[in-house]
C-alpha cells in the first residue's frame, strides 16, 4: 500500500514480482476509508484460492496504515520507489517523482541510492496544482497532456510558487492565449519549478525513469525531455512504483498467519491530543481498532506514549468491571 495525501494506490504481487490486482483512488483527506476501498478492490481481483503472504506500507501516511492493515514492513518513499524502480529498471540512474502534494528526486549508482530530495514547501510542481489549474481552465486532468502536444506557441508561465503561475495563467488568459498554449506552458512551468527546485544542484543522469500520478501526463514527459535533453522512461505502472516497492520490500516477512482482508471490516479510529507531561508538548495521534489502542506517535519522550497506554489500562478496567475511571 502506498498511501498519500491525494492518492491511494495498491498492488498484489505474485512470487515473481509481477502485479496481479491493482488500485489506484483518491485519499480525498481519508487514507483509512480509502484504504479499505483499496484493500476491498484487490480482493475482488484476485482468485479465491489467494493468500497473502506480506504486507508493506509507505507514503505519508505509511505509520497510520501500517498499523491498521498490520503491515510486515513500514517504509519511507524513497526506499519504496527505489526498490520497486529497481524491480523493473535495475540500470536507473535517476528517478523523477511527482505526486499529488510532493516530489521528489532520487540518484542511484549501481542499484544503490545514493541521493536524493524532497519538495513539500511548494505546490507549483505538483500534480495538485495541475488539478486545480485544470479545473479553473474547464478542462478533465486527464486531458491536459493531449491538450498540451496540440500547442502551437506555448505560454510562458511564471514557476516560481503557486501563486505566482497562478497569477500569470490567469494574465495570460485574458491576453487571448489559446487553451492549448496555456496548458502547454503550464506543463513547461512544472518542469522548470522541479528543475529548480528539487533537482537543484542535482547531477541528472542517464536512464531517467520518470514516475507519480504526473508521469501519465504526456506534456510534462515532453517539457523533461525538452530541458534535459534525453530519453523519459515512463513505465505502464509508473503511478504504482510506491506501491510495488513496498510490496518487494515486505517479502521473506514470517507471519503468523496470512493477511486476512476481513481486517477492513472492523472499526478504526484516530484521536489527537497534546502531551502535557513535559515542556515539548507534543502533539500525539493514538490509533484504535474498535475502541483497542494499536499505537501512537508523535512524541518526543516515552512521557506521551506512556499516559496513552496507560489511558487505555483505564479503558479497558472500565469496559471489563463497569467502573467509571475519571482519566
Amino acid at each position: 500500500m502506498d498511501v498519500g495525501s491525494v492518492s491511494t494506490k495498491g498492488v498484489v504481487l505474485d512470487s515473481n514480482g509481477e502485479i496481479i490486482a491493482a488500485e489506484y483512488l483518491w485519499t480525498e483527506g481519508d487514507p483509512v476509508t480509502a484504504t479499505k476501498k483499496t484493500v476491498l478492490s484487490l480482493q475482488k481481483q484476485l482468485p479465491a484460492s489467494a493468500s497473502i503472504r506480506s504486507v508493506g506500507t509507505t507514503g505519508s501516511a505509511r505509520k497510520l496504515i501500517g498499523a491498521m492493515l498490520e503491515a510486515d514492513s513500514v517504509k519511507n518513499e524513497i526506499t519504496a520507489h527505489a526498490k520497486g524502480t529497481l524491480s523493473r529498471h535495475p540500470d536507473v540512474r535517476t528517478i523523477l517523482e511527482i505526486g499529488g502534494q510532493d516530489s521528489k528526486i532520487i540518484l542511484i549508482d549501481n542499484g544503490v541510492v545514493i541521493d536524493y530530495a524532497m519538495n513539500t514547501l511548494c505546490a507549483a510542481g505538483t500534480g495538485a496544482f495541475l488539478s486545480s489549474q485544470a479545473k479553473r481552465l474547464g478542462i478533465p486532468v486527464e486531458e491536459l497532456g493531449d491538450m498540451a502536444l496540440q500547442a502551437g506557441h506555448p505560454a510562458r508561465i511564471a514557476a516560481r510558487c503557486t501563486v505566482f503561475a497562478e497569477s500569470d495563467m490567469v494574465h495570460k488568459a485574458q491576453a487571448g492565449y489559446a487553451k492549448e498554449d496555456l496548458v502547454a506552458g503550464l506543463c513547461d512551468a512544472i518542469v522548470a519549478n522541479y528543475l529548480n527546485n528539487v533537482g537543484k544542484g542535482k547531477r541528472i543522469e542517464s536512464p531517467v525513469v520518470f514516475q507519480g500520478g504526473v508521469s501519465k501526463n504526456r506534456g510534462v514527459v515532453r517539457a523533461f525531455q525538452a530541458e534535459l535533453g534525453s530519453e523519459i522512461h515512463v513505465d505502464a505502472d509508473s503511478h504504482l512504483m510506491g506501491a510495488v516497492g513496498a510490496a518487494l520490500l515486505s517479502r521473506g516477512a514470517v507471519r503468523a498467519k496470512p493477511f486476512e482482508c476481513a481486517i477492513v471490516d472492523l472499526c478504526f479510529q484516530t484521536r489527537a491530543h497534546t502531551c502535557p507531561g513535559c515542556a515539548n508538548h507534543c502533539e500525539i495521534i493514538s490509533f484504535y481498532r474498535d475502541g483497542v489502542l494499536l499505537d501512537s506517535w508523535g512524541n518526543r519522550c516515552e512521557k506521551g506514549r506512556a499516559a496513552e497506554e496507560r489511558k487505555e489500562d483505564y479503558l479497558t478496567a472500565s469496559r471489563n468491571t463497569g467502573r467509571a475511571w475519571k482519566i
